[in-house]
């Protein structure tokens, strides 16, 4: 499981070794060169003569960067820096003792066409709000450089790619594009969130023997395959279908029937015992003749999804998926709210058991209801922000659906799932991720029915569910063909199956 830290948790659990005299910038130095040295002879170059640019800030990560331009200099490599400011003055003697050049910065344009890498370490961590000058305008102009190159160079950012927000991931003007990050101690949120790790490339963490100094609980985390077994309920040998979950789905209308077939298509999948279709007779049948497992009777249910595909401008059905979030509210019961259901929490509070799945128009306008404007465009530039917000407002745990699907309750970690291939983005996915989301908590809702409260997760498990859907699709995806939701649903048992293969 991915753990990220904030910049500030950062700086205090660095503080007690800085303190025993631990060498922490020799040690981020020398991995910074060590990886610049193996990205360039993994691309077939020799390291004498090979041309690398520093880009140096005042602050730390501008001292990491000169000591690696020392080490990168004496290993033969033709270096030079241009600096944004007063440097370190440890690793600026060290560089010029390697015999790294200092150009002035108006030969920027020239040594950065010239150059084969580009290390960048203008502002580090600490940094807050849009990039100002000097670094701006150096930016500025490398991007500009950049985008009339041949050949791009490598460019290898110092823990964090210059103009990105380490905390959240915000992007507040120009930023630098990176090939790779070498991120050091641990992991921070703004490389993992949008839009900031658009800007990162690969992610490569130095440890620093920061672990027993940091918090217990990181800002962000971040479901691997290797989680999941211990998410799902795998089933044992007296296991039947009421202990597996039982999920109820009230989703699809005559004019959007085909949420009813993803969403229960979807809960099949994700392992629940039984599935009961609650919706309307016409579409009850249309989902039996496609899945004859689903079962039509009421009956017990550990977990509801509503709300994907029913036609909320139509008054009894928006009563009737209203009574039944009230009535699962009141019995513990954990409940996936979708699409025009989410609206429901314009005026209502719940528990944390109540799990939200809406994109970024859905949320703009359940924030608006509860008297907080914000775009679109603004929570697609600011995600974490926006889900906790809502989270905040309303109670229920949030999954924002994007690019990176983002989950939380009002107080527990955020989880953060990205890596999903952009065919995911297909009319549907979303129903599949509601069953699919509404299996899992089914597994769960005899436990989180006895706690009373989600205590964290609900968060937790639905990204569990983001993580199973991102693989479903790249497994549907294969090769590279454009898939659609009903291959995602598909997907979904070999995606758990070979998640529960690393148990």
């Amino acid at each position: 499981m991915l753990r990220a830290y904030r910049s500030d948790d950062i700086r205090q659990a660095e503080e007690p070794l800085l303190e025993r005299g631990e060498p922490l910038m020799d040690k981020a130095a020398g991995a910074l060169a060590t990886e610049t040295l193996r990205r360039v002879r993994a691309g077939g170059n020799r390291v004498p003569g090979t041309v690398v640019l520093g880009l140096v800030g005042t602050g730390n990560n501008g001292g990491d960067v000169l000591y690696s331009l020392a080490r990168l200099a004496r290993r033969g490599m033709s270096a030079c820096a241009i600096l944004a400011g007063r440097p370190h003055s440890g690793g600026f003697a060290a560089a010029q003792r390697a015999g790294v050049r200092f150009p002035d910065v108006g030969q920027l344009r020239t040594l950065a066409e010239r150059a084969d890498v580009w290390i960048d370490g203008l502002v580090g961590i600490g940094a807050r709000g849009p990039l100002r000058d000097p670094a701006l305008e150096i930016v500025r102009e490398l991007e500009d450089v950049r985008a009339g190159m041949p050949a791009e160079p490598l460019v290898i950012a110092a823990d964090v790619p210059s103009g990105i927000g380490a905390d959240d991931g915000v992007v507040a003007g120009l930023a630098l594009h990176a090939n790779v990050t070498v991120t050091m101690g641990a992991v921070k949120p703004g490389l993992v969130l949008d839009p900031g790790r658009r800007y990162a490339g690969e992610i490569v963490q130095v440890p620093l023997g920061l672990e027993e100094f940091l918090p217990s609980e990181p800002a962000l985390l971040s479901v691997a395959g290797t989680d999941i077994a211990d998410m799902w309920d795998v089933p044992g040998p007296d296991s039947h279908k009421y202990t597996r979950g039982v999920v109820g789905v009230m989703t699809g209308s005559v004019r959007f029937p085909g949420a009813a077939l993803l969403s229960t298509s979807a809960a099949l999948g994700g392992g629940a015992g039984m599935v009961r279709y609650a919706g309307p007779r016409e579409v009850a049948r249309l989902v039996v003749s496609h899945h004859p497992e689903v079962v039509t009777d009421l009956g017990r249910v550990q977990a509801w999804v509503l709300g994907s595909g029913v036609d909320m401008d139509v008054p009894e059905a928006a009563s009737e998926v209203a009574r039944r979030l009230q009535e699962a509210v009141t019995e513990g019961i954990p409940v996936v709210l979708d699409a025009g259901a989410i609206a429901l929490l314009g005026t209502l509070d719940v528990p944390s058991t109540v799990v939200i799945t809406p994109h970024a128009g859905e949320l703009a306008e359940l924030l608006a209801a509860r008297g907080e404007a914000m775009s679109r465009e603004e929570i697609v530039a600011a995600p974490s922000k926006a889900a906790r917000l809502a989270a905040t407002l309303t109670g229920a745990t949030v999954l924002l659906k994007g690019s990176v699907d983002v989950a939380c309750a009002p107080d527990d970690p955020l989880w953060a799932q990205g890596g999903a291939a952009g065919w995911r983005a297909t009319a549907g996915a979303g129903d599949v991720l509601a069953g699919l989301l509404g299996s899992v908590l089914a597994q769960w809702g005899d436990e989180l029915a006895d706690l009373g409260k989600g205590h964290g997760i609900p968060a937790r498990l639905a990204a569990a569910a983001s993580y199973i859907h991102g693989r479903a699709a790249a497994i549907a995806y294969g090769s590279g063909q454009p898939i659609v939701a009903s291959q995602i649903a598909s997907a979904i048992p070999q995606a758990i199956g070979e998640a529960l293969a690393h148990r």
